[in-house]
Parts: C-alpha cells; sequence; structure tokens
C-alpha cells in the first residue's frame, strides 16, 4: 500500500494532475459587483492563453472564432468584464474600477485553477494585464503579450493627436467644432468620427468577422466606456484620461511581445518606445491593419501570436 502510495504521488507529480484539467465549456464566476461568463475552447497541451478584452465596455465574442485557430496548442480562455457581453451588467459605477477589473483576472485564475497561464491583453485589455503584472505580480505567468495596449493615456492622445493631423481638412474642423460644443451625439461629429475609424481602428469596415457568440445578449456597454474613457477613441475624458504606467514597465520581468498593426491607433512607434523599457522584449508589426488587428489581418495576426507563446512555452 506505502509503495502504491508513492506511486501515485510521483504520477500527480509527474503530469501536474494536481491542477484541474481545463475542458471546453463555459460558466461564470462570481466576482464583486456580479458574475462574470467565461469560454474555454481547445484541447491543445499547452500552457493556457488568457484574452482580456478591449473597452471598456467591450466583449469578447467578437474574436472567439478568430482565436479558437490557436486552441490545437493551448486551451484559450475568454471572457467578458462585468457590465458587458454575457456578464451581469450592474449599474453602480463605483464598479468602473481599474482595480476591481483586475481582480477579475485573480478570480478567474482562482476559479479555473490556473496555476500557469499565458495573458493576452488588447486595447483596453493591456491596461488590465499590464495592472495586474505590475500590482499583483502575479506567480505563474509565462508570457504577456500587449495587443496594441493602452498603457499611457498621454502617449495615447499624443499618437491620436498625430493621426487626426492626417485627415482632411474639413473632417479636422468638424471634429475640433463639435468637441468644443460637447455635441459628441450631433450625426455630424459621427460621421466626422468614422473617417478616423476606417483609417486606424478598422481598415475593413465591410467585413464582419464570422461570430459564434455575439448573439443579443452579448451586448457592449457604451455607458461603461464613456465613464471610463470617454466620447470617442481620440477623446479620453473619462477615469482613464490619467492613466499612466509606461514607466513602470520595467518592473515585469516575464517574456513580453507588443503587437500592433501598420495603420493601428497605438502606433507602432509608440510600441517601440515600450520595448525599450522591458529588456528583451520584441514588437511585431501586423502590415495592413489598423487597431482591429483580428478583423483585418487575422492570418498574420494569429501566426505572429503563435509563434511568440511557442518559442517561450
Amino acid at each position: 500500500m506505502k509503495f502504491l502510495s508513492v506511486l501515485l504521488l510521483a504520477a500527480v507529480l509527474l503530469t501536474g494532475s494536481s491542477s484541474r484539467k481545463l475542458t471546453p465549456g463555459e460558466g461564470f464566476v462570481q466576482v464583486n459587483g456580479g458574475r462574470i461568463w467565461y469560454k474555454i475552447v481547445g484541447s491543445g497541451k499547452g500552457v493556457p492563453l488568457l484574452l482580456i478584452h478591449g473597452g471598456p465596455g467591450s466583449r469578447s465574442c467578437d474574436g472567439i472564432l478568430a482565436y479558437s485557430t490557436l486552441g490545437n496548442d493551448r486551451p484559450i480562455i475568454f471572457y467578458d468584464q462585468l457590465g458587458s457581453g454575457h456578464s451581469d451588467r450592474p449599474s453602480d459605477t463605483t464598479l468602473w474600477r481599474l482595480p476591481r477589473f483586475v481582480d477579475e483576472v485573480t478570480s478567474l485564475r482562482k476559479e479555473l485553477n490556473l496555476k500557469e497561464i499565458n495573458i493576452l491583453g488588447s486595447s483596453w485589455g493591456g491596461s488590465v494585464a499590464v495592472e495586474y503584472m505590475l500590482s499583483q505580480k502575479p506567480k505563474g505567468v509565462k508570457s504577456v503579450i500587449f495587443a496594441g495596449p493602452l498603457i499611457s493615456t498621454a502617449r495615447w492622445m499624443r499618437d491620436a493627436k498625430i493621426l487626426l493631423s492626417k485627415l482632411s481638412k474639413p473632417v479636422q474642423d468638424t471634429i475640433e467644432k463639435y468637441e468644443n460644443l460637447k455635441l459628441y451625439d450631433h450625426k455630424s461629429y459621427i460621421a466626422a468620427t468614422d473617417s478616423f475609424n476606417i483609417q486606424y481602428l478598422s481598415r475593413k469596415p465591410g467585413v464582419r468577422v464570422s461570430v459564434a457568440d455575439c448573439d443579443k445578449s452579448a451586448k457592449s456597454n457604451r455607458e461603461v466606456y464613456r465613464y471610463m474613457w470617454g466620447p470617442t477613441e481620440f477623446n479620453a475624458t473619462g477615469t482613464l484620461k490619467t492613466f499612466e504606467r509606461a514607466e513602470r514597465l520595467h518592473e515585469i520581468i516575464e517574456p513580453v511581445l507588443f503587437i500592433t498593426g501598420r495603420f493601428d491607433e497605438a502606433r507602432p512607434e509608440t510600441m517601440y518606445e515600450f520595448q525599450k523599457e522591458i529588456p528583451g522584449s520584441k514588437v511585431v508589426i501586423v502590415e495592413n491593419s489598423g487597431h482591429n488587428k483580428v478583423r483585418d489581418n487575422p492570418e498574420a495576426y494569429l501566426a505572429a501570436i503563435r509563434k511568440f507563446l511557442k518559442e517561450r512555452n
């Protein structure tokens, strides 16, 4: 009996079965303020990849089918942040704080017993990822991918000013006029912002990404976006307007990849600035792409992610 116990212990240590095996499926995790929805796809044996979607107030379903192609290598974990997608939608604005969003990652790891993990934070998801790494100093994170990340609002706004200057003079004048009037819902302002979006957000606006889970219950939350960020991508008026973590990037010791589109509003030049703060980190530029890389050039985008993860795991 003693010999059998030793064999069983050895098997546990060798196979890692002391951690609960991830199986494809979905569920909910209780967090401060409500429940957040998650979905696991893929049965590869690699270290799982946790995807933190953008926004604030966006949803995970837009990228599920595309990112799921990485599931042959490893489990892919999607989740909707509180307030959006399939997760609960409380109206309490005190919940819309960065530390609480960071706590969601901690809760997910605990619920799913994710002792080892890779993290991909996209856009605002990059804010959650960088704050998680800096504030929690978590163990077991094998690598971090920042995809067009918001790491410094000051630099984001600097980049936005540069990109706005490349639009036509009438468009610039219209944006300036209605921002001064704070008429962000005026049809002329919306039309002008579309000129920015088609250049730097998604360069294929007429091409809809096939999605399996973006049903009527998985809505974005514009109120959260405006409260935390502002009326448009290039006008930060919310609680994130002073967000700044670039000067602390050097504290991250895990392998890091910065990935952005050639025409991304998170400009390549800024990604190279961030790279200098983290020794050994890498930058990949996805050609023919704006901020929405999974729509504009999914093949190149996903290939870069797969390559980085295989090299690091």
